[in-house]
């Protein structure tokens, strides 16, 4: 991954050269680095590795997100699939990359691409932007879509709400467009522990890795109230107005809803709304113990973002008892590519791949034989094809998002 700084250089000077950063230094307890003046005065006194300490965040794991921030920008003159089409390319692909996995990804799909197109001649074009980015650039493209010929030829993302929706992407399925041709038979042994099947039993989606949504409890403010174990004792009235939500994270909160509606039906995603303190992107719920009011006492997020937790703080990590609830990276390709599609996708589904985000990004990934780091007792929470299968999954979402705004109305 390409460094744009040093852990020497100071605030002031990172922030200078790009100002796309100070959002994320705000965000993580740094209010000063809002205001000009300020951010002269203060910034230049402190370097980045002595400014973290200070706040007791993890360095190498904030450094991470400081680069992939300034590399979204940098690159945000990316050519645009609309564009692509004009170019003479015989392959496209799009989607949404988790941000901390990201950079790795693109440079491997980079690298593998020029080989690529040397042994077949084939010309790939990609856009594969930052999760955090959101899917309404993708959606325009979907909607927009009369026939297969013009989507894209693979199409990459996390969660539910890209792939399931009847109206989008979900009739090029029911005409059975996609095709699940990466072959596996057995998905890693660390999801045989849950008897919980992850592969498409009708072959349209593929599944390379999954996002587990975690807790992390912050034990000065739990107060008489015990650790939370499971997802039923989230939803306690003890915890109401007690939780950050990533309710900006679609993916992962999305999931959270289909798969509470799953295990304790409307009422659950009800409780889910009472609980809301407030919603936090996963970088401002490490730095929720600095708040002086309204401290979560819990927050739901990425496992990934758990690396950022500095040890002796008072954050510790839970991993539900009940499993953590899980967003799928799925990945849709087209069966009438599939001879020129398979080589691509067996990159996606390569040991190379898998450790970028099982290793990088703390996604545990589904290939057999991949150490995701993971110990065997943590489980995994699922929906089940059953369950998606047999609901219009972009419908419901709305509902139970509706189910859940009004709950924090009513509170």
């Amino acid at each position: 991954m390409t460094q744009y700084f040093k852990k020497s250089d100071s605030l002031f000077t990172i922030t200078e050269k790009y100002p796309e950063t100070i959002s994320l230094f705000v965000s993580k307890g740094f209010p000063q680095m809002e205001d000009k003046k300020m951010r002269a005065l203060f910034g230049k006194s402190i370097s980045l590795e002595n400014a973290l300490k200070m706040k007791k965040i993890n360095v190498d794991n904030f450094t991470e997100l400081l680069n992939e921030i300034i590399s979204q920008k940098e690159n945000s003159a990316d050519i645009s699939l609309n564009e692509n089409a004009a170019d003479g390319s015989d392959l496209k692909i799009a989607g949404l990359l988790p941000c901390p996995v990201r950079i790795p990804l693109v440079e491997s799909l980079d690298s593998f691409l020029d080989d690529y197109h040397k042994r077949s001649n084939i010309k790939v074009v990609y856009e594969l932007q930052a999760a955090s980015m959101g899917t309404d650039w993708l959606l325009d493209d979907i909607r927009k879509a009369k026939n297969e010929n013009d989507l894209a030829d693979i199409y990459l993302s996390a969660g539910f709400d890209l792939f399931f929706d009847k109206e989008l992407i979900g009739k090029f399925k029911d005409e059975d467009v996609f095709e699940d041709f990466t072959g596996l038979k057995k998905y890693n042994t660390i999801f045989d522990n849950d008897s919980i099947d992850l592969k498409d039993p009708k072959r349209h989606y593929s599944m390379i890795a999954v996002v587990p949504a975690i807790f992390l409890v912050n034990k000065d403010e739990l107060g008489d109230r015990e650790v939370p174990k499971t997802w039923a004792d989230i939803l306690k009235p003890e915890f109401d107005k007690s939780v950050s939500l990533p309710v900006s994270d679609f993916d992962l909160f999305n999931a959270m809803l289909l798969h509470l509606h799953q295990k304790f039906g409307e009422e659950g995603v009800a409780a889910l709304g009472r609980s809301l303190l407030e919603s936090m992107h996963p970088a401002q719920m490490i730095k929720s113990e600095k708040k002086k009011n309204d401290k979560p006492a819990i927050t739901i997020m990425p496992y990934f973002f758990t690396k950022m937790v500095f040890e002796g703080s008072s954050l510790i990590a839970v991993w539900p008892e009940d499993g953590a609830i899980i967003s799928p990276i799925f990945m849709l390709s087209k069966s009438s590519r599939k001879e020129q599609l398979k080589p691509i996708t067996d990159l996606f589904l390569s040991t190379e791949v898998a450790e970028i985000l099982a290793h990088k990004g703390l996604f545990p990934s589904i290939i057999p034989g991949i150490d995701n780091k993971i110990p065997e007792k943590n489980k995994f929470m699922w929906l089940g094809w059953d369950y998606i299968y047999s609901r219009d999954i972009g419908a419901l979402i709305k509902k139970l998002d509706t189910i859940f705004v009004d709950s924090i109305k009513e509170g």
